[in-house]
């Protein structure tokens, strides 16, 4: 007998908590496997124009981790509404959200509404971890008029679908950033994106990554992340995804004890694409 693992989110019927993580699964396609077994997956991060990313080396090896400073590629936000996600929907019955990423509110408000308009699209990501062009480059999430400026502009033009704020845990405050995206009309938060780290090549003496800085993930983070999610879902009244670290059944459950209605797997699916169907597995028996 297969075990119901499945979990009601903001009014949608998820087929068990797990969902694939923005950036680490691609647009969902593609795969030598079903993964209508995922409860949801989040869609590479968007944002209105297409972007080439940034220079590489993009990816850093770390003990029990990774660093990535991709640079939000992406086709831009009508390639994702015309084609990926009609590709997806082909092969995909289960929960889609659009990741969307953008350097003003102005150009939040427009991706929004595109995604708000597309009937592939379950739920709207905002990723605020972006830099700000109108404050000198500084990331949106880590400061509190910025954010509350991002939310209430997408919040403005969401009006059919459920709209999460990803979180930035390079705060001093986190659970304080989630109050204002609450207080702001959020209807959900992840916690968490990144942490910011680098390497430095020991033979040049210079930084690994091209863009100096990345963002850590793996398991190294998983403790922090945990942390994270407790405090936002203890300060804040809507629920709260976890997501930092993930990469067994137990960290997932943790990830729920802590707090969390739903749980992202990244990094472990970069490593190993059947990753999310392993742990769902895991799940399944702890279940038993």
């Amino acid at each position: 007998m297969v075990k119901d693992l499945s979990i009601q989110l903001f009014g949608l019927t998820l087929r068990n908590p797990v969902i694939a993580a923005s950036g680490t699964f691609g647009f969902g396609t593609g795969f030598d496997f079903d993964v209508n077994a995922i409860g949801g997956i989040a869609l590479k991060g968007t944002t209105a124009e297409a972007r080439p990313g940034n220079p590489c080396p993009r990816v850093a090896d770390c003990t029990a981790g990774m660093l990535n400073s991709v640079g939000l590629e992406n086709p831009g936000i009508e390639v994702l509404v015309r084609e990926k996600v009609p590709a997806l929907r082909e092969i995909y019955s289960g929960v889609v959200i659009a990741n969307i990423g953008g350097f003003s509110a102005e150009e939040y408000a427009f991706c929004c509404t595109r995604a708000d308009e597309s009937e592939g699209i379950d739920i709207i990501e905002l990723n605020i971890s972006c830099p700000n062009v109108h404050a000198g480059g500084a990331v949106l999430g880590s400061d509190a008029v910025a954010t509350a400026g991002v939310v209430r502009a997408a919040r403005k033009t969401v009006r059919r679908k459920p709209l999460v704020v990803k979180l930035s845990p390079n705060v001093t405050d986190i659970a304080a950033i989630g109050r204002i995206c609450e207080k702001e009309g959020a209807d959900g938060l992840t916690v968490a994106n990144t942490f910011l780290g680098m390497r430095i090549d020991l033979k040049t003496g210079k930084p690994v990554l091209a863009n100096t800085f990345g963002g850590f993930s793996g398991p190294a983070i998983f403790p922090l992340a945990l942390r994270a999610v407790w405090q936002v879902s203890h300060a804040c009244g809507i629920p709260v995804i976890g997501c930092g670290g993930v990469s067994s059944g137990k960290d997932v459950m943790e990830m729920m004890m802590a707090g969390a209605s739903a749980v992202q797997v990244g990094a472990a699916s970069i490593r190993n694409p059947r990753a999310c169907i392993t742990i769902i597995n895991e799940l399944a028996c702890m279940k038993k």
